[in-house]
This record gives C-alpha cells, structure tokens and sequence, in this order.
C-alpha cells in the first residue's frame, strides 16, 4: 500500500474472512493493518473486487470493527446488505482473495474528554459504525447505553453483540417482531431520561437522523450524526455527497452552505445540518447503506 488523501492508504489488501451475518446482511473481514492502526469510530473505507474492472468506482462501506493486532495482522470488518450488482459482487468473495480498499476516510465521531453517559441510536444496517464506537468508549471509562431499531427482527444488526456492548439496550421494530412496535423516536426521550444521557450518538436514515436531532435540540443534549450518503470518489473531488449545513448558529436562514460528506463527514454536530433543506425524496423507515 501507498499513503493517499490525509493518511489514508489505497492498495491491494486480502479477505481474511466471509460470513453470513444474519439475513439479510454480509460481513466481510479484510486484512489491512495500515488502515486499522488509522481508522477511528464513524469513519469509511472505499472498496471494490480487484478484478472487476466494469465497476469504475469504489463502495464506501462503514468500518464496523477493528482488531488493532500488532504487526501484519490487523484486521477490519465491514457489514452490508445486498442492493446492487457492486455489493453482490462482494458477499461472493471469499479467504485469501484480494480486495482493492482506499482508508480510513471521513471525519470520526468525537469522543467526551471526561467520563460520560453515552446514547448510541442506530437504525437497521446503520448501527454498523456504532459498534465501533461503543468499543472505543468502554475502553476509555464512558457509559454506553444502545437504542436499536429496524423494520423486523431480522433486520436488526448483531442484537446480541449490542448487549455484550452496552449497560442497557433497547430495540424498535415497525411490526413490534422483538422489542416496542414503532421508531427509535418514540421512546428516545424515555431511554435519555432513564439512562442520564449526556452525549447523544446516531447513525441511520436521514428522517430518523432528523428525528434524533430535533429531540436534542429540544432536551438541549448535544448530538453527533454519521450520514449516510451515496459517495463516488470519497475524498472530496466530484461534490456529490454534499450536506446541507449552517454556516452560524443565529438561526439565520441565508446562512447555510454545502459540506461534503466525505471528507467534512460523514459525522456531523446535528445542530450544524441544516435539517429544513435536507431532502429525502421515497425514503423508508429505515433506508440501507451501500449500493
């Protein structure tokens, strides 16, 4: 591997493992120790099969896991769902083969300096990046608390791993298939109030994102968002993830700008998005990452 773009690295690394995480979703485990010793909660890495060549652009996918192994064996796992020919391409690939990855890219989540509780919200594929995070906050002394929800049950991402993580852990699906029917919203409130939340967390579909923020700002609890955007360089040159974002916090409306997502985020403070402009043309409930 070579450097590229602020300390990411671009090259060919090795699949180290392939698994069927849960219908509906893969994971894929990719040596790339110059990656890991790097990469920091809510940040991405761009991916693509190497020897398919009629895909021009990388996928960016979330890193869900990171095993900082000393020496060559540092390891990262990302997680997706299938939603097009690239991410087909992908669940197909298996040990050992190579695998073209450009990372860590994006800015991470920011983490308390003193020991806080911490409410990690995600919904369904968009929890990924949350499992990173949690990791880094119980190692440094933080209390994480989970609010998980999903269309089904089966659409709810390592439910288990998420209680091994976390003090308390709470889950929404839209049928009621396992936890309270409804949105993560809905009982939000409830679960900052129960838990003496400080620092809020979350990573979803935009109307949920937006959701989460306006409660916030209403609770006055400090919120940071990982966006999910559909990327195609990812570091900053083609301008098609851009953010809608304030440019002051005097609430005057001329006052915005366009932040990309890729390099300025994907985590973003929710009181700096400009939530009125955001558009979400046919998005579900609970909308998926990757393509």
């Amino acid at each position: 591997m070579t450097p590229r773009r602020e300390g990411a690295w671009v090259g060919s690394a090795e699949v180290f493992a392939y698994r069927h995480a849960s219908e509906p979703y893969h994971a894929l485990t990719i040596v790339a120790p110059e990656v890991c010793a790097k990469a920091s909660p809510g940040q991405f890495v761009a991916i693509r099969a190497p020897d398919d060549r009629s895909l021009l652009l990388r996928r960016a996918f979330s890193i869900h896991r990171v095993d900082r192994r000393p020496g060559w064996a540092g390891t990262l796992e990302i997680v997706f769902d299938i939603r097009g020919r690239g991410t087909e391409m992908l669940s197909k690939m298996r040990q050992h083969q190579p695998i073209d990855i450009m990372g860590p890219l994006g800015r991470p989540f920011r983490l308390p300096k003193e020991p806080t509780n911490c409410l990690l919200v995600g919904g369904g594929i968009g929890a990924a990046p949350l499992h990173f995070l949690a990791e880094e906050l119980r190692g440094r002394g933080h209390r994480v608390d989970f609010l998980i929800g999903a269309r089904t049950a089966d659409h709810l991402l390592h439910p288990i791993e998420a209680k091994r993580m976390s003090l308390t852990v709470t889950f929404t699906t839209d049928d009621g298939s396992t936890g309270k029917r409804g949105v993560v919203t809905d009982v939000m409130p409830d679960a900052i109030a129960g838990t003496k939340t400080r620092v809020v967390y979350a990573c979803g579909p935009i109307p949920m994102l937006r959701a989460v923020a306006h409660i916030c700002a209403r609770m006055k609890i400090p919120c940071q968002v990982a966006w999910e955007e559909v990327m195609a360089c990812g570091f900053g040159a083609c301008l098609v993830c851009a953010v809608p974002v304030r440019l002051s916090n005097d609430g005057d409306e001329d006052g915005w700008g366009w932040a990309r997502c890729c390099t300025e985020g994907p985590v973003f403070s929710a009181s700096r998005v400009h939530w009125e402009r955001v558009e979400v043309p046919g998005a579900p409930a609970h909308a998926t990452a990757g393509s």
